[in-house]
């Protein structure tokens, strides 16, 4: 079932131009708050995006640093670079100036792509490494800042020919550099190539989701996430269908109000929105008529908010697992086939197991280590021997994450292994206790993680985000909460409360800067 493309082969064909080979130029491809692209158009501006890359030095395998808000100018940013054989780096715009001046190093991308607004930060964090000087240091900071909403650049944009030939690449050439969603130190830049995007759209997307031409997708998540690259741009272009794509930050009434005006049929979620959507003044009285599905990745779906969405909006929601490593889900619930609380059963094309320390299968019903291959599987991580040693073991994918799967297949997730606690000798998985606690009315987030207690035990504490107006003994009552519905050791020993959690550049929880905190309020967003 997997996919396995020619030789010489470029997602930007794939995806962009053999449409345009269909006779599908002129299906609309694109909804914006700017109006509507069809794929002929964004074909065009791709072009000319790579003819100006290629004009400032860009060559094949070089890298290209991709810092915009969702639109067509990021979308031709992506083609366009693909385009010219070189490798797309996709960054969050929102970055702080340390968090630039890290991928600035570490990726060594040769042009930057941004918008007007952001570009004095990122100007910044260029100017401060080069400044540091030293042996690279030049090679530190990207060669050409581009602003694409800068008048010049337009121009320059309109007046380019379109003429430009798709560099033959090798189906095994490095095509874009994902982050791993890792919730401690800096994030990993995952090599992934062309073959990976090609066959996960073709086993999941197509075999799975069954994305087709009449779909128009949304998502939460922006493109700079690879599960967002996926779901709403790749996917739906690789059918004809319409992505819709908007530039400002994610908020319920922003994601609302986009439903209402782009009539999407596919919502691309996360449960953090989904808890938010849910909390939302009037969250039932919202239309969502025109959604077929919602799929759910990034973070495990508890099944208590599962619960609240089937009751508020009866939409079938879908829940799964992927990596940065092998690109995108292939664990996933299907349409018509859904299992609140778990992770669905393996995608076609994929081979997932669960397996012991030592890399012995286990039966079904044990806890172990998620151990996955398939034809996505990436090179490895950039400049991470070790590490690329200890995930990527032959044709399998190590990914640190702890599951369990039933007698039919069916995946659930427990944590990450590192976030599973050992209580008076037994696991405890993080995830089921946080579920419990959501079933509170009181709790409108939880996360639980494990401290040394002074004894130099493992206890679970919990950090609570409670509903507006909760009484001031939640705290108090919340350990007594889980103990009447759980095993007594799996009740958090200690509760705090917090009006926020803190977040990855990927808008993850960052569970390892919940440990060791002494109960001050972890109110700050890293990333964000």
């Amino acid at each position: 079932m997997s996919y396995e493309p020619p030789e010489s082969f470029n997602i930007a064909d794939y995806f962009l131009t053999d449409r345009l080979r269909e006779g599908r130029g002129e299906r609309r491809a694109l909804l914006s708050p700017s109006g509507e692209h069809t794929y002929a158009a964004v074909d065009d501006l791709s072009r000319r995006y790579g003819t100006l890359l290629r004009r400032s030095g860009v060559r094949p395998e070089d890298r290209v640093l991709i810092a915009l808000p969702d639109g067509p100018e990021y979308v031709a940013a992506i083609f366009g670079t693909l385009m010219i054989g070189a490798v797309v780096v996709m960054l969050n715009p929102h970055l702080k100036r340390d968090e630039i001046e890290y991928f600035f190093e570490y990726t060594r991308g040769t042009v930057l792509l941004v918008t007007m607004d952001r570009a004095p930060f990122f100007r910044e964090a260029a100017d401060r490494a080069r400044d540091r000087g030293g042996p690279g240091s030049e090679a530190c900071a990207p060669d050409e800042i581009l602003i694409v909403d800068d008048r010049a650049f337009t121009d320059r944009a309109r007046a380019v020919s379109v003429e430009l030939e798709t560099f033959p690449t090798h189906r095994d050439d490095p095509a874009i550099w994902l982050f791993s969603g890792g919730t401690t130190g800096r994030p990993k830049a995952v090599i992934q190539t062309h073959t990976s995007f090609a066959n996960t759209t073709e086993c999941y997307a197509k075999g799975v989701i069954g994305y087709a031409e009449t779909d128009v997708t949304l998502s939460v998540p922006k493109l700079f996430f690879g599960y967002a690259t996926g779901s709403n741009l790749f996917f739906p272009f690789s059918v004809g269908a319409t992505a819709a794509l908007f530039p400002e930050r994610v908020t319920p009434d922003a994601l609302f109000a986009r439903i209402e005006e782009f009539r999407p049929t596919i919502l691309v979620n996360v449960p953090t929105m989904i808890n938010q959507m849910l909390a939302h003044d009037g969250a039932g009285a919202r239309d969502l008529s025109s959604l077929r599905l919602a799929t759910s990745a990034g973070e495990a779906l508890p099944a208590e908010l599962h619960r609240r969405w089937n009751d508020a909006y009866g939409v079938d929601l879908l829940d799964g697992l992927g990596t940065a490593e092998m690109w995108h889900v292939f664990l996933s619930n299907r349409p018509g086939d859904v299992h609140p609380g778990t992770l669905g059963k393996t995608v076609p094309g994929f081979d997932v197991r669960v397996r012991d320390a030592d890399g012995v299968d286990l039966p079904d019903g044990e806890i172990g280590w998620l151990w996955v291959r398939g034809n996505s599987l990436a090179l490895g991580y950039w400049q991470r021997a070790g590490k690329t040693r200890a995930a990527f073991r032959g044709e399998w994918y190590v990914s640190g994450d702890m599951v369990v799967r039933d007698g039919e297949g069916v995946f659930t997730y427990c944590g990450r292994g590192d976030d599973m606690l050992k209580v008076k000798g037994k696991w405890l998985s993080p995830k089921e206790v946080e579920n419990c606690l959501l079933q509170h009315p009181s709790v409108r987030e939880a996360v639980v993680v494990g401290t040394l207690g002074p004894d130099g035990l493992t206890a679970p504490v919990a950090w609570v985000v409670p509903v507006e107006g909760s009484d001031d003994d939640l705290a108090a009552t919340l350990p007594g909460f889980v103990a009447t519905r759980l095993a007594s050791y799996k009740a958090p020993a200690v509760v705090h409360i917090v009006r926020s959690l803190p977040r990855t550049h990927l808008g993850k929880v960052d569970r390892g800067a919940l440990r060791g905190r002494d109960g001050t309020d972890p109110d700050s967003e890293a990333g964000s």
